[in-house]
């Protein structure tokens, strides 16, 4: 066999963005003189380690199928939480996977995800330079949280928060219209880092103010100083509405929820409630009416209010990703630096996954005001940006058109 493959493959928790980054590979893979086909894993790394591949070469080549891809939300190849061992522990997945990229002549593997993606990314790599294999491997960023580091923000993150201060600025008419003594508190997700939250202050225009407080992992909670902060506004507002995102702690660390936390195997906590703890706390200290809405999974693949910039940005770094492992480019992830925020610019290039792996980047101090419930006007220069241009999405009998997934239905 003489030619020379390419294999990506998506991972860890769906965003409207990550097909783009997924069109961004392919569309950079098909202008590539270097890589002839390239095959796709299905749901992650799982898909090598059980022989499941689409070849996306083929199957894009029909007119539109990038377009709509790129427009696609959640996962096109589907995903996995599949935590890899050290290989020096257990080399067998990797004596595999190596084996398997061997059969299909494989010269460059793309992992796009998030922190536990980039995690698979460096052990990939580790063992790629223990056994002296020239396989490219790089990581392509994806997460709605917007906490890995080395880069600007992440793709996944602008569309995340362009829905989510929508839906604070819908929250907010609907809340305004009842003339009684009201708290409304909205919990968003994000378990280290607040950058979701915050951006529910991008909902505040000429007349409305909401969210009146906004709380983040990134400064210790404190109940008495959160009752004493609804208190106060009650008295010039009749509707007190609150951001508050899922992992909010106290000053020992531990969080505030209204149901005990687990973990999952990459021993993140998975919390719950936290929303309905404070909804709690307002009912029986103030006893106003108070309701608690949980913002889930809901901006994860919020397609229909997608932000173009970060479709457009998801998409060059795929590119990007091609022409890196073209290069030569190995044990990397693709990155992106903001050169301006007036007018807006990036550019593009590439860090080493060691130091990304298994870091967190949160919102620095200094953009949080003093107080701990509100941010700075920094923060809102950072984000604003992000949520910019909307996305064109093709419709039939009323509903979004996507491309379909029947190669995700369970194999009989």
């Amino acid at each position: 066999m003489n030619q020379s493959n390419c294999m990506v493959a998506q991972s860890g928790g769906p965003t409207t963005a990550i097909n783009a980054s997924l069109a961004g590979v392919i569309s950079g893979v098909m202008e590539s003189g270097k890589y002839d086909i390239c095959y796709g894993a299905i749901n992650g790394i799982l898909g090598i380690l059980n022989e499941r591949y689409l070849n996306l070469s083929e199957m894009m080549k029909e007119d539109g199928s990038l377009a709509r891809l790129r427009v696609t939300p959640a996962m096109y190849l589907g995903s996995c939480r599949h935590k890899l061992p050290n290989y020096k522990d257990d080399d067998s997945p990797y004596v595999y996977i190596f084996n398997q990229f061997a059969r299909l002549n494989i010269k460059a593997f793309f992992y796009i995800g998030g922190n536990d993606s980039m995690d698979t990314v460096l052990k990939l790599s580790d063992y790629a330079t223990k056994i002296n294999s020239d396989i490219r491997i790089i990581g392509i960023p994806k997460t709605i949280d917007n906490d890995l580091c080395m880069i600007d923000h992440t793709p996944g993150f602008g569309s995340a928060a362009k829905y989510i201060a929508s839906t604070m600025l819908e929250i907010a008419h609907d809340t305004f219209i009842y003339a009684v003594k009201s708290v409304t508190i909205v919990e968003i997700m994000g378990r280290d880092a607040g950058w979701l939250t915050a951006a529910s202050a991008l909902a505040r225009n000429r007349y409305n103010t909401a969210p009146h407080f906004i709380y983040l992992p990134e400064v210790a909670f404190n109940k008495e100083q959160f009752l004493n902060d609804i208190r106060e506004k009650l008295k010039t507002l009749n509707n007190v509405i609150v951001a508050v995102s899922e992992g909010i702690r106290d000053e020992n660390g531990d969080y505030i929820t209204a149901s005990k936390a687990v973990a999952d195997q990459f021993g993140h906590q998975q919390l719950s409630g936290a929303g309905k703890a404070l909804e709690f706390l307002v009912k029986e200290n103030i006893g106003v009416k108070v309701r608690s809405i949980e913002i889930n999974v809901l901006q994860r693949c919020a397609a229909h209010m997608s932000s173009q910039t970060d479709l457009d940005e998801a998409f060059a770094l795929g590119r990007k990703a091609v022409s890196l492992a073209e290069e030569g480019v190995t044990a990397s992830m693709v990155t992106l630096e903001r050169t301006s925020n007036t007018p807006y610019t990036v550019s593009y290039d590439h860090a080493p996954i060691r130091g990304i792996a298994n870091e967190a980047k949160s919102i620095p101090r200094e953009w949080i005001n003093d107080a701990g419930n509100d941010i700075l006007p920094q923060l809102y220069d950072y984000l604003r940006p992000l949520i910019q241009g909307e996305v064109s999405v093709q419709y039939k009998d009323g509903i979004p058109v996507y491309m379909p997934v029947p190669h995700l239905k369970p194999q009989i």
